[in-house]
């Protein structure tokens, strides 16, 4: 039986029972990778499931763009064939639905949008390798490459996670907000480190975060933008291209689920500045419409959106990048008192919620609601 089918009738199963049942039925290694040793733990996951490799014909690459896990890619260098063995960071389970993660996975390679998932392991997973080159920060503002990610993002929102339910009673029921609180619960009274809690108590009054999201949650949801299988964290590293084919393909599931398409679009906006917030990089205006048309035209398989349905997404968009700000500050928050990866998420959070109180009053003043 091939990976990630069920041998019985979906009749014998209640939804979270169905969808436990299609994640037990990916393999299982009983095997912890640990960040001091990570090659010799990648090695032991990757003879797990392909027992045929054999180390001297083994290269090992870590992967250094991420700021919550650590990615190690395993190639074969006989058949050339490579895989990615990803060690979730320390406390990260605080903040990723991996359940959410694992069945996102198993949906998008399905549908030819992710690759194959071969493995879990104790604390992280091992899934194919994507071939072609990772985006570098300045490839978003490329305007044929931002037309391929904007035609891929196209496709991704019309993902459907799986359900018992027949497709018309299927209801998508967004998870942003639900998040967003969850993690604004988990932010502590005060850091360990003199340097973080100085910071923290000098730049921030978590009531005041509180009131302002709440505000903000409740004039978003006035723009009624639509709720689609969102990827969520669609930053340059996570974008892979291949030139030959014209093509971007998305990588690093672990925040996808449904949400707004506006947040989505919004976010990828943002993270044109990068890692270290050079806001004079964000999208001017005409850009931001030229690409709003290609994701339009490619939703609305190959017709052109009308000028009403593009200055409504931008609407969104501009709305929801708002809400981007308040995501990944309060995530920053949380992971400078849980991860060891060594980055300075104190200070990227004073970054993201200095800019949303630059824009906030101009961006909410500007929306058609």
């Amino acid at each position: 039986m091939p990976p990630n089918t069920l041998s019985h009738s979906p009749a014998d199963y209640t939804q979270d029972s169905w969808i436990d049942d299609l994640i037990n039925d990916t393999s299982y290694v009983d095997i912890e990778v640990a960040s001091t040793d990570l090659f010799e733990g990648a090695w032991k996951v990757v003879k797990a499931v392909f027992p045929s490799w054999k180390k001297e014909n083994v290269k090992f690459v870590q992967c250094k763009d991420g700021i919550t896990n650590q990615l190690v890619r395993v190639t074969e260098t006989v058949s050339k064939e490579s895989v990615l063995v990803r060690a979730y960071g320390k406390g990260s389970e605080r903040i990723i639905d991996r359940r959410q993660e694992i069945i996102n996975i198993i949906t998008l390679s399905r549908q030819g949008l992710a690759p194959p998932l071969y493995a879990r392991f104790r604390n992280g997973l091992i899934y194919g390798f994507i071939e072609g080159r990772v985006s570098q920060v300045e490839d978003l503002g490329n305007p044929k490459m931002a037309k391929w990610i904007a035609t891929r993002l196209a496709q991704w929102h019309k993902v459907e996670l799986p359900s018992l339910l027949p497709a018309k009673q299927q209801k998508r029921n967004q998870k942003l907000w639900k998040t967003m609180r969850g993690w604004l619960d988990q932010v502590p009274d005060s850091y360990n480190d003199p340097k973080t809690q100085a910071t923290f108590k000098n730049r921030f009054d978590m009531k005041h975060i509180k009131k302002e999201m709440d505000s903000l949650i409740e004039q978003l949801e006035k723009l009624e933008s639509p709720i689609v299988f969102s990827h969520n964290d669609l930053l340059y590293g996570n974008i892979i291209f291949n030139d030959n084919k014209e093509e971007a393909y998305f990588i690093d599931y672990e925040y996808g689920c449904y949400a707004f398409r506006g947040f989505d679009i919004g976010n990828h906006f943002n993270e044109h500045c990068g890692f270290e917030c050079d806001y004079s990089k964000y999208p001017q205006k005409a850009f931001q419409l030229q690409w709003l048309e290609w994701y339009l035209q490619a939703a609305n398989d190959g017709e052109a959106p009308t000028k009403d349905q593009v200055a409504k997404l931008y609407d969104e968009v501009n709305g929801f990048s708002l809400a981007s700000h308040f995501y990944w500050g309060l995530w920053a928050m949380i992971q400078a008192m849980v991860s060891d990866i060594d980055f300075d998420y104190m200070e990227y959070a004073v970054l993201r919620f200095d800019e949303y109180d630059k824009r906030k009053e101009q961006v909410l003043a500007s929306l058609s609601i």
